[in-house]
């Protein structure tokens, strides 16, 4: 495996997953988020650029984590890293944001945009890792 196109793998789908994440969460449902503003760590967004400088890098290391594995498991066509995918998002963040929406007050719309960014994320990094790392 080559370590610098494992690396631009890393980088596209990292980029691309963090702009996912905007749209799904910043663009998509910004005025949904504040109907229960109590659960919000940082209330009028004061504060909050801590908590994006430490996530920002995080989209990187899920993808980075993802080429890893399908490269590991010697996965490098569209279909089988996009069927690792499906079941990454089966087993880890679909559950838990299920899970976590039925006991906080997440409205169902943010829950269904978070578990389709996870979705969306993780066929960014399988779409990147058979166009880059093959």
């Amino acid at each position: 495996m080559s370590w610098m196109r494992f690396a631009l793998a890393v980088f596209a789908s990292g980029l691309a997953s963090s702009l996912t994440d905007w749209f799904f969460m910043g663009d998509l449902l910004y005025k949904r988020f504040n109907k229960h503003p109590e659960i919000w760590r940082y209330p009028s967004d004061k504060g909050a650029s801590k908590a994006i400088a430490w996530s920002a890098p995080l989209p990187f290391l899920t993808c980075g984590v993802f080429a890893l594995a399908c490269a590991q498991l010697h996965l490098h066509s569209y279909g089988a890293t996009v069927k690792l995918a499906l079941e990454v998002w089966l087993i880890a963040p679909l559950p838990w944001i299920i899970t976590t929406s039925l006991w906080m007050k997440l409205q169902p719309m943010i829950a269904a945009a978070y578990s389709l960014g996870w979705l969306v994320k993780l066929i960014l990094a399988a779409i990147a890792v058979a166009l880059i790392l093959r």
